[in-house]
């Protein structure tokens, strides 16, 4: 995409502004030409970039930019609303892209590398909101409770709503061992959730291990740069525990918003020995690609079962649509989030980044998840008549259609351990509350752990005591 004719399409971001009485005094004055090309433009094609079209948007452009800055209420600098413009020109074309000021670019570089101070949320801007995505493992909000899907509607007894996303999450950031307060609207709780955190720094601990019995156990919260390595780190550890005799491996992907796409296919490819990872398909058909596996499966065969959520999206969503298409994993858990779209970064040299959705993605069937996302093959809910996960892409204002897919269905699966049709779709009534310090609470790692003995022909445990 070039940058001149991204600039221009801004324009229909500040259009609606023009709706005010001032604009429509000073119309008949000095920009009394206005109106008249404003008729003109009227019949040209909204898809023809023509030089009259693009004339008409610049001229637009600047008319209102001019206005605003001699009229509103308060004193504006120019780099504020031509930022705002950005904003709005990127946001309103899917929820995924952004523009990023030179400090938020800086920031999401700090994410996908080391560590950094705050609470450690992943959140996004939902129409005026902010939403959690998921927070991470191991950090104040994660031991504080906050949960997928939240809604964050003031911080320290302040209302946030309506307010730009980066100053949001420039407010939650701040000196370790500070304090804060948050209030947080979330479903099916009738009053506002107030949480106090401290602040810390986030050290990005984007791999834990365990080992229950001979079963290893690896949790991916992030796919950054350290993911794929950690991984194998990992696993390697997990092999000398048991003298190289692990029996089978769950994979949790269980409320992993994702990250780097070459990270997703790494990841990939440790566990498939051959044939496709993923394929994006973007608008130039010279850009389109795809990724093959590197002839290596690290476990050499063992089974595997997948927990994934609706906290799991986009890189985790390339895993695991990748493990059940070559049928080399069991997915158990709940409906991926559904997000089947790939975002470029784009810096502009002292001036940020755009993030910019620039491709589709496909499993290795053909399918695209976007907006539908991923069906476990053995579905089991976190908790009892609880739908979970609220809010998926589906969800969302103007995502990206989902096209170009050839099925939306994963193919038939006749693999699948007879202990499958006997897994309970949610733990009992008297289930205890999930802890996270408590593996024995973790009703979906329970019958994951379960799935897998079974596929690895080792007795299997009756269900859990509640």
């Amino acid at each position: 995409m070039k940058f001149r004719n991204g600039l221009l399409i801004g324009c229909a971001f500040l259009a609606g502004i023009v709706a005010a009485p001032q604009i429509a005094h000073y119309s008949a004055s000095r920009w009394g030409g206005l109106a008249p090309m404003a008729h003109a433009a009227d019949a040209v094609s909204k898809d023809d970039n023509s030089p009259q079209e693009i004339e008409q948007l610049m001229f637009l452009f600047g008319y209102v930019l001019e206005k605003v800055k001699a009229n509103y209420v308060e004193p504006v600098s120019t780099r504020d609303l031509i930022t705002n413009a950005l904003n709005g020109m990127l946001s309103g074309l899917d929820p995924h892209s952004s523009y990023m000021t030179e400090k938020q670019f800086s920031d999401l570089q700090v994410q996908t590398k080391g560590s950094f101070g705050g609470l450690g949320l992943e959140v996004q801007g939902e129409d005026g909101h902010v939403r959690v995505v998921s927070p991470i493992d191991d950090t104040p909000a994660a031991r504080a409770g906050i949960k997928p899907g939240d809604f964050i509607v003031a911080i320290d007894g302040k209302n946030i709503d309506g307010q730009p996303l980066d100053q949001v999450v420039t407010r939650m950031r701040g000196k370790p061992d500070t304090r804060i307060t948050l209030t947080l609207i979330r479903e099916k709780t009738p009053k506002p959730v107030i949480v106090t955190l401290t602040r810390a720094i986030i050290p990005l601990q984007v791999i834990k291990s365990a080992l229950y019995d001979n079963v290893g156990y690896i949790r991916i919260a992030q796919f950054n740069e350290e993911t794929q390595s950690g991984l194998m780190a990992a696993y390697k550890k997990l092999q000398a525990q048991t003298h190289n005799r692990m029996a089978g491996l769950i994979i949790d992907l269980r409320s992993d918003p994702g990250g780097l796409l070459t990270q997703a296919i790494d990841v990939g490819s440790d566990f498939i020995r051959s044939g496709e990872i993923v394929s994006t398909r973007a608008r130039h058909a010279q850009d389109s690609q795809r990724w093959d596996a590197h002839n290596a499966d690290i476990t050499g065969g063992l089974p595997i079962v997948v927990l994934i959520n609706g906290g799991s999206a986009s890189a985790s969503e390339i895993v695991a649509g990748a493990l059940q298409d070559h049928q080399r994993a069991v997915l158990l858990g709940e409906k991926t989030f559904g997000k089947g779209s790939v975002q470029t970064i784009l810096p502009i040299p002292g001036e940020g980044a755009i993030r910019l959705t620039t491709a589709r993605y496909y499993t290795p069937s053909g399918r695209s998840i976007q907006g539908l996302g991923i069906i476990p093959d053995i579905p089991v809910r976190e908790a009892h008549d609880d739908s979970g996960y609220s809010i998926h892409e589906a969800d969302l204002a103007h995502i990206i259609k989902n096209r170009g897919g050839n099925t939306a269905q994963p193919p038939t699966r006749t693999d699948l351990p007879a202990i499958a049709k006997t897994i309970p779709a949610q733990p009992p009534a008297n289930w205890p509350e999930y802890d996270p310090t408590k593996p024995t609470t973790d009703f979906q790692l329970q019958e994951g752990l379960r799935v897998v003995r079974a596929m690895a022909g080792l007795p299997v445990p009756p269900e859990p005591p509640a």
